[in-house]
């Protein structure tokens, strides 16, 4: 059986996970943590599953680390500094393994891969994401990382600018700018998390969407972070390689 603490509990995320954990016919549940909690209760871990707040992840992951407990993020609010702050400290834990990763829903995770494959054949591209009006960050980090995988691809087959001849705008009325890639961020009661890509060239357009209706969905992408991060060490980004997709 695989010990889990599951960090940010009481929220809607964490409740579910403390369920999946609960009902998984490998997993057993040893803590569940909130905010102003003991976190030694987590010590007897194997598994550190954080659904926390961007101001709290990066301690609850220190210290995690400095136990020696593996660790499997889905916080928002990483980037490249906080990447590599990880690396750092993981250096000198080197048996110690930390996922984080921007989505754990599967279906997810297959349309930022599609998306990274048709971003080669098209001019024009542009990222929507819809989410519900608590998520504290836009854009989210999906969305983020979708538009870096779609710049990077582009880049890798010589493509230029996304072609845009706006010369007068309201603020934020083209979204924000994510390596050269749109994002435009939709808050709106009875959503949960949805995400378009669309993309354009002469005479078609292509769209991908994907639909989470209900938190449920990331739990499948949970667990097989939970079972994976065992194997490890360091840190992983994404449950792509978990899926056979990179």
């Amino acid at each position: 059986m695989i010990k889990v603490a599951v960090f940010g509990a009481k929220g809607r995320m964490g409740a579910s996970v403390c369920q999946a954990v609960e009902e998984a016919e490998d997993t057993e549940l040893v803590a569940a943590i909130d905010s102003g909690d003991d976190r030694s209760a987590a010590e007897g871990a194997d598994v550190v599953v954080d659904f926390t707040t961007p101001d709290a992840v990066m301690d609850n992951l220190a210290w995690a680390i400095d136990h020696e407990i593996n660790t499997v993020v889905g916080t928002t609010g990483f980037d490249e500094d906080r990447y590599q702050t990880l690396r750092d400290q993981l250096a000198d834990h080197p048996n110690t393994g930390c996922l984080v990763a921007p989505n754990f829903s599967i279906g997810a995770v297959l349309m930022m891969h599609f998306a990274e494959e048709a971003a080669k054949f098209y001019e024009s591209v542009e990222v929507i994401e819809l989410h519900h009006p608590n998520k504290v960050d836009a854009p989210s980090g999906t969305a983020r990382t979708t538009a870096g995988k779609i710049a990077a691809a582009r880049q890798k087959v010589g493509m230029g600018e996304v072609p845009d001849a706006t010369q007068s705008q309201l603020d934020g009325a083209r979204g924000a700018v994510v390596d050269g890639v749109h994002v435009h961020g939709v808050r709106l009661r009875g959503l949960v998390a949805h995400q378009e890509v669309l993309f354009g060239a002469e005479g078609e357009t292509l769209t991908i969407r994907h639909d989470s209706m209900d938190r449920v969905s990331f739990m499948s992408g949970v667990l097989t972070g939970v079972r994976g991060v065992l194997d490890r060490p360091g840190l992983t980004i994404g449950i792509e390689g978990l899926l056979g997709l990179e």
